[in-house]
């Protein structure tokens, strides 16, 4: 077994054609299996992902086993050719959308996730107020939402087609809050000129107002908030308090 990488508290492996990937004692069973059960409703619609083949515990830490992808990253790829920019966002964009046409009834609601987040979140109960009501008035759909959706976890093949990896933190929901977080990704990354793009592209191929988009990226800033990274939250408060009050 070869040791791919390690993350933050866990560690990724290579067993012939299978992927390990490892969790350390901090991860909640409950999570570790509830991206099981993900990864398995995802297997049923028409994307390439990688199948699922077992859960497992040893000595206190669980392990999830897939198959393993041959190719390269999306970001690999976009370092190694800068001069490809354009037709690797529009690639991704194009694969966004296949996947929010997909259906998967059993997942969680996006909805209820976020509500839960901008609730633990630390802002005052003011910002907060104003928030829940922005989410509760977006439109109400049952599209697939990845809700990690970056180059980093689209594996493309030799032959050029495109695995979708990570579905830890699928929901279905509102297609346009997954674009506001895949948005909010590229800009923490420093990528702004590549957020740009990805967000203009988008909404020029789905015919959706970017102002749309924008009104929902203080909730998307107020989730990832709960994840408390310092380096994030001088960017993030800029975002939340950017809600219109009454």
């Amino acid at each position: 077994m070869q040791l791919i990488s390690k993350g933050t508290n866990k560690e990724f492996y290579r067993d012939g054609d299978k992927f390990i990937k490892s969790f350390d004692a901090s991860y909640s069973k409950a999570d570790i299996l509830n991206e099981a059960l993900n990864q398995a409703r995802v297997e049923e619609t028409k994307l390439n992902v990688p199948h699922i083949h077992g859960a497992s515990c040893i000595d206190g830490k669980w392990a999830l086993v897939y198959d393993y992808i041959e190719g390269e990253t999306l970001e690999s790829l976009l370092k190694k050719h800068p001069d490809k920019t354009e037709q690797y966002i529009d690639f991704f964009v194009d694969l966004q959308i296949q996947m929010s046409k997909e259906k998967v009834p059993l997942l969680g609601h996006l909805r209820d996730k976020m509500h839960a987040k901008i609730s633990a979140s630390a802002y005052p109960a003011t910002v907060r107020y104003d928030l829940h009501m922005r989410l509760d008035g977006l439109p109400r759909h049952m599209k697939l939402c990845h809700g990690d959706f970056q180059p980093s976890n689209v594996i493309v093949k030799k032959d050029g087609t495109p695995y979708i990896i990570d579905w830890a933190h699928a929901t279905q929901g509102n297609g346009s809050a997954d674009v506001a977080r895949t948005y909010l990704l590229f800009k923490l990354q420093g990528k702004d000129e590549i957020a740009e793009k990805y967000l203009h592209l988008f909404c020029n191929k789905t015919d959706t107002a970017i102002q749309y988009v924008q009104k929902i990226l203080p909730i998307v800033a107020a989730s990832q908030s709960v994840k408390k990274k310092p380096e994030e939250m001088e960017f993030l408060n800029k975002w939340v308090n950017v809600c219109d009050w009454q």
